[in-house]
């Protein structure tokens, strides 16, 4: 069973949202003009979309990722709506006056999966309190999970649409996730993109502390930072030090009309093919640690 571990639930509000930070004459109308994307619609009409979108491609469930904090309600529906299906993980900035009651909210009443961190977004570092505050939290839910963004951050969207990212990207550092790691033993923490140019420190902290995974999405374009350096070979080291067990495979899609990245999937089973790990193995990857960590819903 393929299971993609990583995508992004860009509803109405995520818009709402970019479109306050244009300024107030701006509305997310605006914004689906000047991307030419789809207008995604309510959250029930997304959430089917998303649906179909994984039948036309065979992928048997997807994480989905509230990708502005606050947002945790619109994932919610879309899961309440396919729980079989869909896995909701939301985005929170610790450092909001709210956030560990969203943090509680979100994680034992509607229904949503992971934390999502982004420290070089936010401007909150892994070891302030504020971070073991809500880390904590959700420590303290049997089955939730912790999403650490490290390493370099680039946001797409952002970019297309000339809004200022001034991430502090010191504070991605995925030795940081060890130390949480270590202090949350019984809680799975993820790190996206192989670390996003972190590689040595990803696997560092994945081979300290076995409740740390690694999850393989997007282009992964950060390996033109190490000259020489292949995602063949990034795939190779990282199922050296980690083991196939603790790999989960994603894609980064987000926005449709593109929709699901299916390139990308084929990228990387390619990859897999041609290092001849075995079938067992790879079905960890794609699909078999994601049911894991994240147990279909009842």
């Amino acid at each position: 069973m393929l299971n993609d571990a990583h995508c992004h639930f860009f509803s109405t509000a995520f818009f709402t949202a970019l479109a306050r930070q244009r300024g107030a004459t701006t509305s997310a109308q605006d914004l689906y003009q000047e991307l030419q994307w789809d207008d995604p619609g309510t959250p029930e009409t997304l959430a089917d979309r998303w649906a179909r979108e994984l039948d036309a491609n065979d992928v048997g469930r997807a994480a989905l990722i509230a990708s502005v904090p606050g947002d945790e309600a619109s994932v919610a529906t879309a899961i309440a709506r396919h729980p079989s299906r869909l896995v909701g993980f939301f985005m929170l900035d610790p450092s909001a006056i709210d956030a560990v009651e969203r943090t509680r909210r979100a994680l034992s009443e509607q229904g949503l999966r992971a934390l999502c961190l982004f420290p070089a977004m936010h401007g909150v570092p892994l070891h302030d309190a504020r971070t073991l505050r809500v880390v904590e939290i959700a420590a303290a839910i049997p089955g939730a999970a912790v999403f650490v963004h490290c390493g370099v951050l680039s946001v797409g969207v952002r970019r297309k649409l000339g809004l200022p990212s001034r991430f502090d990207i010191r504070l991605g550092d995925p030795l940081g996730v060890s130390r949480l790691a270590l202090t949350f033993p019984q809680t799975s923490f993820l790190v996206p993109h192989f670390g996003a140019g972190l590689l040595r420190e990803a696997l560092m902290a994945a081979d300290t502390c076995a409740n740390i995974h690694l999850d393989t999405s997007s282009s992964n374009s950060w390996i033109r930072y190490t000259s020489g350096l292949t995602l063949d070979e990034v795939f190779k080291t990282a199922l050296a030090v980690v083991g196939p067990s603790r790999l989960l495979f994603g894609t980064d899609s987000s926005f449709f009309p593109r929709g699901w990245q299916k390139a990308t999937y084929q990228q990387q089973k390619t990859i897999l093919d041609g290092l001849g790990i075995k079938a067992e193995d790879k079905a960890l990857i794609l699909g078999g640690n994601f049911d894991r960590l994240f147990p279909r819903a009842t």
